[in-house]
């Protein structure tokens, strides 16, 4: 069993910041890619951004220079510092892992249960 935790969402303003967290526990051998999607209410969900085991990153254009993902492969943890939201940020973020269970010789995507962020005056 592997799961996908995330944390840290919530309501801010806009300008202001807040730090997304995901850990993935359980029967796990390797974590490959990790990513941040979000969906906004009546809107199909899209990738934010993304960071290899190598920890090469890339970014939706909408999110460039604003956010920044990152990982700590000690905690299996994957962090998503969002900086300067704007309204058009607001969705539910839902962490995703391409990992290999300690009971497969293939790699299985797997998701996060998602965390609510609101960007509101």
């Amino acid at each position: 069993q592997v799961q996908l935790v995330e944390s840290g969402g919530g309501l801010v303003q806009p300008g202001e910041s807040l730090r997304l967290s995901c850990v993935a526990s359980g029967s796990i051998k390797v974590i490959y890619t990790m990513a941040w999607y979000r969906q906004a209410p009546g809107k199909s969900r899209e990738l934010v951004a993304t960071i290899t085991n190598d920890g090469t990153t890339n970014y939706a254009d909408s999110v460039k220079g604003r956010f920044t993902i990152s990982r700590d492969n000690a905690k299996n943890t994957v962090y998503l510092q969002m900086n300067s939201l704007i309204s058009e940020d607001t969705a539910v973020y839902y962490c995703n892992g391409e990992i290999r269970p300690t009971w497969s010789t293939s790699q299985f995507t797997y998701w996060g249960q998602g965390t609510q962020v609101t960007v509101s005056s």
